[in-house]
């Protein structure tokens, strides 16, 4: 009879997808003892506190979900942005460590969050865009500048530099609505949109 429960649960799940403890409850009477015994088999695996992702197979063995998936599922959320400071490396401006962080921006969640044995770092954030731009990165590496193990002085100097080589309108935009008021003052009072 336990069997039978837990099977029709099982044929709720599509491989690949990861679902909330929410998501499955209509389909089991007894929901933590029947994710449990998925969980225990090997048929699911718990990726965070009501959390659990149903692999997919390979000849390698199962492939762990990817981030996007991993966050809409923490969220139940479709807008955010996952990034890194390891991006920074591709602006050219002196940066050059590699960080084991992942950076959230989104409207819901702030804090440190372990999900599929990955650490994220959620950031509450008005403002954000859908995707990473050149402008977006540089207004970013100035909000955070105190965080980077790098020379703060050095990494500025060439900041300056490079945004002159960038699309200003863009920028400028970019400053007015990603940027902290520190940032802003920054671009206004050193400037650097000016020169």
């Amino acid at each position: 009879m336990e069997t039978t429960k837990v099977n029709e649960l099982r044929r709720h799940l599509r491989r690949g997808k990861v679902y909330r403890r929410s998501d499955l409850e209509e389909y089991s009477s007894s929901i933590d003892r029947h994710l449990g015994l998925l969980v225990k088999e090997g048929a699911l695996q718990k990726i965070a506190p009501g959390m659990y992702y149903y692999p997919t197979e390979t000849v390698f063995g199962a492939v762990p979900p990817d981030e996007e998936t991993l966050v809409r599922s923490f969220l139940k959320d479709d807008r955010f942005l996952v990034t890194s400071p390891n991006a920074y490396n591709s602006l050219g401006v002196g940066t050059t460590q590699l960080y084991n962080k992942r950076v959230v921006y989104n409207h819901k969640r702030h804090g440190q969050y372990i999900l599929g044995n990955k650490n994220f770092t959620f950031v509450k954030k008005p403002h954000f865009p859908k995707l990473v731009t050149p402008e977006f990165l540089v207004v970013d590496l100035v909000n955070n500048v105190d965080t980077l193990a790098e020379d703060k002085t050095m990494v500025l100097g060439k900041v300056a530099d490079k945004i002159q080589q960038m699309d200003r309108k863009k920028l400028t935009r970019a400053v007015r609505e990603y940027g902290s008021a520190r940032t802003q003052k920054l671009f206004d009072h050193g400037g650097w949109l000016s020169a």
